[in-house]
């Protein structure tokens, strides 16, 4: 059968995902863009103007760029350890790994108020040292963490696997050092996925809401991301607010995720270049 014409089939399918695909993303973003410009421009840029929204996406942004950089460091390493080294109970922190897909946030924020919180384990210790973590932005930033530490180390992880250990053997053979051969073979092979991560990473952090919630109390001006903005204005009945609020937010993430999958894209088209021109070049 002739590739480029598609079956009854085919078409159905499609047919069918495109509604699916519709129904859960499509129609809620038509329905908050509508809802948000139901009253006319004026209420959105006095929304998107307040003082209050302000002090949350900047409290978002720095939780999540905080988180990124952690990850970026200790989420590489753990990565890299997991690809690379063998040593006892490495299925099971493997496994570990994907915990935060599966404990609801709520269940997180909860955790860390077991453990931090003023009748919590580790409250004295702390007390004596006067760290608070709890209702603070310490304990925000931690329960952040845990919920995107996944997506780096899930993303490094087949770019190691995928190394072409070749060029390292030889870089180690001609005397080169480790810092060497990570930023002149490594680095270039894994900047993409880094990139990739990161971005992740990043959206996942400002999405955050159940465990922020819990552990950091969604005090106003003080403990208040940009998704406890939106649920506190719902909450009030300021729906322009959450609108105007969620749409910023949606438009953020969505952007950097697709500026990252953009650059994912030209990066695997270079490859194929390369490996086109390679292939090309070789000679029996």
């Amino acid at each position: 059968m002739d590739q480029g014409k598609k079956g009854f089939g085919a078409w159905v399918l499609i047919l069918l995902v495109l509604v699916y695909m519709g129904f859960l993303i499509v129609a809620p973003i038509v329905a908050l863009i509508h809802g948000a410009f139901q009253q006319g421009f004026s209420p959105v840029l006095r929304s998107l103007f307040s003082v209050v929204l302000l002090q949350a996406l900047i409290l978002s942004l720095r939780i999540a760029l905080g988180v990124v950089f952690i990850q970026l460091i200790f989420g590489t390493m753990l990565a890299w350890v997991l690809v690379r080294q063998d040593f006892f109970g490495k299925p099971l922190l493997n496994g570990l790994l994907d915990i935060p897909f599966a404990v609801s946030p709520v269940v997180v924020g909860y955790m860390l108020l077991l453990l931090f919180g003023r009748n919590g384990f580790l409250y004295p210790l702390l007390e004596r040292f006067g760290i608070k973590i709890a209702f603070e932005i310490p304990g925000m930033f931690i329960a952040t963490l845990f919920v995107s530490l996944p997506f780096m180390i899930r993303e490094m992880i087949p770019v190691i696997e995928n190394l072409d250990r070749q060029q390292e053997y030889a870089a180690t053979t001609l005397g080169a050092n480790q810092w060497t051969i990570f930023w002149r073979i490594i680095f270039p092979q894994i900047k993409t996925a880094l990139i990739y991560g990161m971005t992740l990473t990043l959206a996942r952090a400002l999405g955050e809401f159940g465990a922020v919630l819990v552990i950091g109390g969604g005090v106003q001006g003080r403990t208040e991301t940009t998704t406890l903005f939106i649920f506190r204005s719902l909450d009030e009945r300021r729906f322009i607010e959450a609108y105007t609020a969620s749409i910023l937010l949606g438009a953020f993430s969505v952007t950097i995720v697709y500026l990252a999958d953009a650059i994912k894209r030209r990066q695997m088209k270079k490859e194929m270049i390369v490996d086109l021109q390679a292939s090309l070049s070789f000679k029996p």
